[in-house]
């Protein structure tokens, strides 16, 4: 390989992982604090998910030679933001992280497992997904009405890059954030201690409760799977790759198990920066691009030495700060659920009355936030989701849809 080509492959490994760090580890951190993490409980979880997914990105890209890219889950993380009732605190949430591995990695050994998961409606799933985004989406105007000084900065950067610098209009957005943290630091009895910015594990005893596995467990394996893992399975097959699905499940799945005792919710296939490694962009040969992906699992262990200090900024951050720069961080990722919830069907045709219906109500449950029988909104969302597109699904008779079938246009659902 030429010296220029792996230069630029290189390049774009370390700008895939700085962008898949800064425009979303803000979202990880809200999201483990909403489930009970302390600040230095949230740092642990972002250093060790650094690490694993680092050290999954390198072995990965070195066996199959393929730019296979892993992330945090970020839908999931903000699942944790929207989690609502008492699940136990830190601890369950631990459990319930544990959970989710082991459920991940049963998708890559056990079919059924990954056949059930598919036949949850998808449009029921990002419906469920677009409700938990809903409140952090609209997070930076509450946050621009009662602190202005502090969040509109932070609002006109990200507004000014997504013109002419998409890709690094949130990580610029937290770059300020940061900066508006050292301008409050100045104020007379604010400080930064040293020891918070050194890495450091801190190790949690998992503990299972219902209401942790119901109401984070499920819906964090669903939303990982139907908002990262098949999407990401999907893209880099457009870049004419076949993702390695057992030994991606297995490796993303025992890491968050691994991970999870210190904090580490959900990894997964990387799928919006999945681009950043694997398009062609990075490299005409296809049989190369491999170096990115192994480059940013590189980039990757160095960024989980300076997460601590990430972290402690968001700790440290005024009022409305980082749940501006959350927000819009998830303002792609909200309109890409809302558009697979109740746009057009791969065909181009219009969805049915009842997946509109059905996606709909999972919407609303998971946008009101409500607990019942201790149990949080999000998996709520998918019962109302799935009872409803059961309940109002056409019907077939002998071989044919019923008459509101054809009605609505085509064949009933597979």
């Amino acid at each position: 390989m030429l010296r220029g080509d792996r230069s630029g492959l290189m390049a774009a490994g370390v700008v895939c992982a700085l962008v898949g760090f800064t425009s979303s580890f803000a979202v990880v951190v809200t999201g483990l604090r909403a489930v009970g993490a302390s600040p230095a409980q949230a740092a642990s979880g972002l250093v060790a998910a650094c690490v694993l997914q680092g050290v999954v990105m390198i072995g990965m890209g070195l066996r199959y030679r393929m730019p296979i890219a892993f992330a945090w889950s970020t839908p999931g993380a903000a699942v944790l933001a929207g989690v609502g009732g008492d699940i136990g605190g830190w601890p369950a949430a631990v459990g319930a992280f544990a959970v989710c591995g082991v459920l991940i990695v049963a998708t890559g050994f056990v079919p059924a497992l990954a056949a059930l998961i598919r036949r949850i409606p998808t449009r029921v799933a990002q419906a469920m997904l677009a409700g938990v985004l809903l409140p952090l989406c609209t997070a930076p105007v509450t946050a621009l009405v009662h602190h202005p000084l502090s969040v509109a900065p932070v609002l006109v950067v990200w507004l000014v890059l997504s013109r002419f610098a998409p890709r690094w209009s949130v990580p610029s957005a937290f770059v300020v954030a940061a900066v508006v943290v050292g301008i409050d630091l100045i104020r007379p009895g604010r400080s930064i201690a040293v020891a918070d910015l050194v890495p450091r594990l801190e190790f949690a005893t998992p503990h299972l409760t219902l209401a942790a596995v119901t109401g984070v467990a499920l819906p964090l394996v669903v939303a990982t799977m139907a908002a990262q893992n098949i999407p990401g399975v999907a893209i880099m097959r457009a870049f004419g790759y076949a993702v390695p699905w057992r030994s991606s499940m297995a490796a993303t799945g025992a890491a968050t198990v691994v991970g999870s005792v210190v904090g580490v919710h959900a990894l997964n296939l990387a799928a919006i920066s999945a681009a950043l490694a694997a398009g062609p962009d990075v490299h005409p040969d296809r049989s190369r691009r491999w170096v990115a992906s192994v480059t940013a699992g590189w980039v990757y262990l160095v960024l989980g030495a300076l997460s601590a200090a990430a972290a402690t900024i968001v700790a440290l951050a005024p009022d409305g700060v980082i749940q501006a720069v959350a927000g819009v961080a998830l303002f792609g990722t909200l309109a890409a659920a809302l558009a697979a919830a109740v746009g057009a069907r791969p065909d181009g045709s219009a969805a049915r009355p009842h997946e509109t219906i059905a996606a709909l109500a999972a919407f609303v449950t998971a946008a009101s936030g409500a607990t019942f029988l201790g149990v949080g909104a999000a998996f709520w969302a998918l019962v109302v989701g799935i009872g409803i597109w059961v309940a109002l699904r056409p019907r077939r008779v002998e071989g044919r849809v019923d008459a509101a079938a054809a009605d609505e246009g085509g064949s009933a659902d597979q």
